[in-house]
């Protein structure tokens, strides 16, 4: 295809120039209009070079490679990546106003922690439920009484240790876990339902009042609070009274 002798002239002086500024000879800056001025009236002009030589002056000129994009789009990810990459969900609200439970759950809580301030453990048992629903306690066989499974993980003979752990769990903020479900429930302490990384250092002096700081430690290799909870149904049955994750 037939290139404008304008263009191949503008080629041709660029590449002198790349030439001679090689050679380290200074040549005065040359605008395109000048460019346009130096091309002599037709009638004068000599025998113009030929499509052949221009060619080769053209093909002379070294070509500089277009540089690879600063900012690539990209990969897709995998369909499993987006799953991985969404975000976890926020921790659960901690409650402190006790009033913002049900009445049901602010009566049962009030009945346990009176029980639990005579010292005497069987107090516990009348608020226990009965039956295929009865509270759930820890270690307790089926034929066994919770009473005494109570009692058989309790630091002392009497299940006064027990005790104090009741007191000192309600006496911190509590959770609404699995809200609208059937196993929903208001959950002491409140750090069931939050990342031990995420305590601040007021809710750390909480969280030692209940535990040493030995068991935070241990706690703290898995990330989750693992000692006793109590959980209390919206209808105000005690669910359960349970230690571990």
């Amino acid at each position: 295809m037939m290139i404008s002798s304008r263009v191949r002239l503008l080629r041709l002086t660029s590449a002198l120039t790349l030439t001679v500024a090689s050679a380290g000879v200074a040549l005065p800056a040359i605008a395109l209009s000048d460019i346009k001025d130096i091309t002599p009236p037709a009638a004068e002009a000599s025998e113009p070079a030929s499509n052949e030589e221009l060619d080769v002056i053209e093909d002379s000129i070294p070509m500089i490679p277009d540089p690879d994009p600063l900012i690539r789009s990209p990969e897709p990810a995998e369909a499993g990546d987006v799953e991985d990459m969404e975000p976890a969900g926020p921790p659960a609200e901690v409650i402190y106003d006790i009033e913002k439970a049900p009445e049901p759950v602010r009566r049962m809580r009030e009945l346990i922690i009176e029980a639990a301030k005579t010292g005497d453990i069987s107090k516990l048992k009348p608020l226990m439920n009965p039956g295929p629903d009865q509270t759930v306690v820890p270690l307790q066989t089926p034929d066994q009484d919770p009473i005494q499974a109570l009692m058989a993980i309790s630091g002392d003979s009497d299940g006064i240790e027990i005790l104090a752990i009741l007191l000192d769990i309600f006496s911190t903020g509590f959770v609404q876990v699995d809200k609208g479900t059937a196993d929903e429930a208001y959950v002491w302490p409140y750090f069931v339902g939050k990342s031990l990384g995420l305590l601040t250092p007021q809710e750390k002096v909480e969280l030692l009042r209940i535990v040493t700081a030995g068991d935070v430690a241990e706690m703290q290799e898995y990330g989750n609070y693992n000692f006793f909870r109590v959980g209390i149904t919206p209808d105000g049955r005690w669910k359960f009274l349970s230690v571990g994750d």
